[in-house]
């Protein structure tokens, strides 16, 4: 599903402020190197249980920290962020309204939007309204997108484009995915664009790095 080698694919979750940073630079990584941009909605929740993980938001050390730390790539990106006006929420309107089929142009404006409006400007996007009110704001017809985002086909898209995710390796937002190489979050783009430039530190011999993944486990910690 996700093996154009032309094609840069963006999985992304709202919920994500790091996912929205690096939204701000893929699209110029991806021409710069005459790649196609594919942003895939995905359930963060749903990759979380897959992988039996918990996300940084229910681990409050690590909550306190990756705050400093997406607040420090803000102010150093010049991107503009804002406190989500709650968090975690409930992101499926705004996703499975990205899922629905737009013209490329007005969806990447449509993602850009409600990515601002999380996080650039504090609005409640588990909201309905909020969303309409986005979509307006797009110059599109709210009305149309909020009932094709309730059809059984948009939301059975979201759920495929979440299970294509975990199928391709994809445990986290943002993740791009590029000639079946996964890169993960904002911190991974310099090597997402070492990789774009033929410049991959471990080069492209990878069956030297094998004994890395036969690893033997030697203790277990409990569950």
């Amino acid at each position: 599903m996700f093996n154009k080698p032309n094609h840069l694919y963006y999985f992304f979750d709202f919920l994500s402020h790091n996912a929205w940073l690096a939204w701000q630079r893929s699209a110029k990584l991806a021409t710069q190197h005459d790649l196609i941009l594919e942003p895939v909605p995905v359930v963060f929740a749903g990759l979380l249980k897959a992988h039996n993980q918990v996300g940084p938001g229910e681990v409050p050390a690590k909550l306190r920290w990756m705050t400093w730390n997406v607040l420090r790539k803000s102010k150093q990106h010049g991107i503009a962020f804002a406190p989500p006006h709650t968090h975690p929420f409930n992101p499926l309107i705004a996703l499975r309204v990205s899922c629905c089929d737009l013209p490329r142009a007005q969806r990447f404006d449509l993602i850009t939007r409600l990515f601002s409006a999380t996080w650039a400007e504090s609005r409640a996007v588990s909201e309905p309204d909020v969303v309409s009110a986005v979509i307006t704001e797009a110059g599109l017809n709210a009305d149309a997108l909020m009932a094709e985002a309730q059809t059984d086909a948009v939301k059975a898209r979201l759920r495929e484009n979440t299970d294509a995710a975990i199928a391709a390796g994809v445990f986290g937002v943002p993740t791009m995915l590029v000639r079946n190489e996964l890169f993960w979050g904002f911190d991974d783009l310099e090597n997402l664009e070492n990789f774009l430039d033929g410049a991959d530190p471990i080069g492209s011999d990878k069956e030297i790095y094998a004994g890395w993944f036969n690893l033997r486990a030697s203790a277990q910690r409990k569950r």
